[in-house]
């Protein structure tokens, strides 16, 4: 009976998460062409229902009623294969994000976390090595579509994804030193109190009112969203998908609900990497202040609505980029990972490990 319980309770909260990306999913697909439109001076779309809000309802049926065309000289199986390859890491990186506060309720005996879909203890390491796993769903597809510029950006999103999926895991190691756990829920935990304790401020880690400067996770965390634009396939980094020289990447021959996959797939990776980004580094699901406003069940829906707040904040800052900064070239994007994000990153985890070893 408690395995029961406890079963369902995780079907429940892996339900409610799913559900709530793929609605997330549809809004941005609206919030990005029109913050994109307004800061260009246009409507954006405004056919679909009032104000264009149903356009993403139009774009899912469109897609999902479109010929799905399979190239005659393509490896039907790993282009078939591809574009899932790509989208259920996205959505598998989910179950460790800590949405709301740590805590416990009975339900017929068991307890669970109602927030927390699971918390294990390398919950990092658990993420960075599923969203690796998207990055073949984005090689295979432009090797098995028989198609030059599809096998180009398959290339190009090897290069990027080697290049600058490293940083985001040294970006990481100065969170982890500090907080002395893998565990997301750990070290959102270790944030509470207000925005002091964020690790991005990093006052919050007992290592006195002198040594926080040293510590502070800013170069880890402008390391972090620069490597997870470029390792999201986003503007200015989407060499693999340049339309102007590749007409669409490794995505060239693909129609339908397998184009749709690897569309879904991008925004999801955006949504993953700004929860992390959120608990890492702007500690999670905690107000900037001590405490909560609102007393019991209001104050862990605060918790959530802080949390939803900080995400929304990354997302944007994905449309603010695209809108303003132009596509680098190859060599320039290769250059800044390896010879500038690389030596910040490394730069970042000898400093605060210096300084936490000789404080505590």
């Amino acid at each position: 009976m408690d395995m029961l319980v406890f079963a369902g309770a995780s079907v429940v909260k892996i339900a409610v998460v799913m559900v709530t990306v793929l609605l997330t999913v549809a809004v941005l697909t609206l919030a990005e062409r029109k913050v994109l439109s307004w800061m260009q001076d246009r409507m954006g779309p405004m056919e679909v229902g009032p104000y264009g809000i149903l356009q993403p309802i139009a774009d899912g049926i469109k897609l999902f009623f479109k010929e799905d065309i399979i190239p005659s000289g393509a490896n039907w199986l790993l282009f078939s294969m591809a574009p899932i390859i790509s989208l259920i890491p996205a959505f598998i990186g989910f179950a460790v994000v800590p949405y709301g506060p740590n805590i416990e309720i009975e339900l017929y005996g068991v307890t669970i976390k109602p927030f927390i879909i699971t918390d294990i203890n390398i919950g990092i390491l658990y993420v960075l090595a599923f969203t690796s796993i998207g990055a073949y769903g984005v090689i295979l597809g432009g090797w098995a579509s028989n198609n030059k510029y599809s096998l180009l950006g398959g290339l190009r999103a090897a290069a990027q994804v080697i290049s600058y999926e490293l940083n985001v895991g040294l970006a990481i190691i100065g969170v982890i030193i500090l907080s002395g756990s893998l565990s997301m829920v750990t070290i959102a935990e270790k944030q509470a109190g207000g925005i002091l304790n964020w690790n991005i401020i990093g006052m919050g880690h007992g290592l006195g009112i002198w040594w926080w400067i040293p510590v502070t996770q800013v170069i880890g965390f402008v390391v972090y969203v620069i490597s997870s634009v470029a390792e999201t396939n986003r503007l200015p980094f989407d060499l693999p998908e340049a339309d102007s020289e590749l007409v669409a990447g490794w995505m060239t021959e693909y129609s339908g609900m397998r184009f749709a996959f690897f569309f879904m797939a991008e925004y999801a990776n955006m949504i993953l990497v700004s929860c992390i980004a959120s608990v890492l580094f702007l500690g999670g699901y905690h107000a900037p202040y001590p405490g909560t406003l609102f007393p019991g069940i209001l104050g862990y829906f605060e918790g959530i609505a802080w949390f939803t707040v900080k995400v929304y904040g990354f997302l944007f800052l994905f449309f603010w980029i695209r809108a303003t900064l132009p596509r680098l070239r190859y060599d320039q994007l290769m250059r800044f990972g390896w010879k500038v994000m690389l030596p910040l990153a490394l730069a970042n985890i000898v400093i605060t490990s210096i300084v936490v070893y000789v404080l505590r």
